[in-house]
């Protein structure tokens, strides 16, 4: 419906690899200030790793088509998980071929004094 009426839809599903999630769960845990990030819970969910990509993949095939695309964002590096975002949002703001609307009267011979 949305995309019916013209809206665009932009959906990112932001992939970290398994071994970078060890690696962000082990920097809550030994730098002070992002210990509030840690959640005893989210190393019972990393043991099901498997069964989550396997949801995960199972929503994104279900959830997809040519108008509400996901793209798919390799995110281990936040650098490059930005990169990839900005170019896709960019790309479809040109895409929609915005102009500037014209004025409602001729300005050329407006003098300001």
């Amino acid at each position: 419906m949305l995309v019916q009426n013209n809206v665009v839809l932009l959906k990112f599903f932001l992939h970290i690899s398994k071994k970078e999630q060890a690696e962000r769960f082990q920097e809550r845990l030994d730098i002070p200030h992002k210990r509030w990030k840690f959640s005893s819970g989210d190393l019972e969910t990393r043991k099901r790793w498997g069964e989550y990509q396997k949801a995960y993949q199972d929503m994104l095939n279900h959830t997809s088509h040519e108008a509400a695309r996901w793209h798919l964002v390799p995110s281990d590096r936040n650098w490059y998980r930005n990169y990839l975002i900005t170019q896709t949002v960019v790309r479809a703001l040109e895409n929609l071929k915005m102009k500037w609307p014209q004025p409602k009267e001729d300005l050329s011979k407006i003098k300001i004094v």
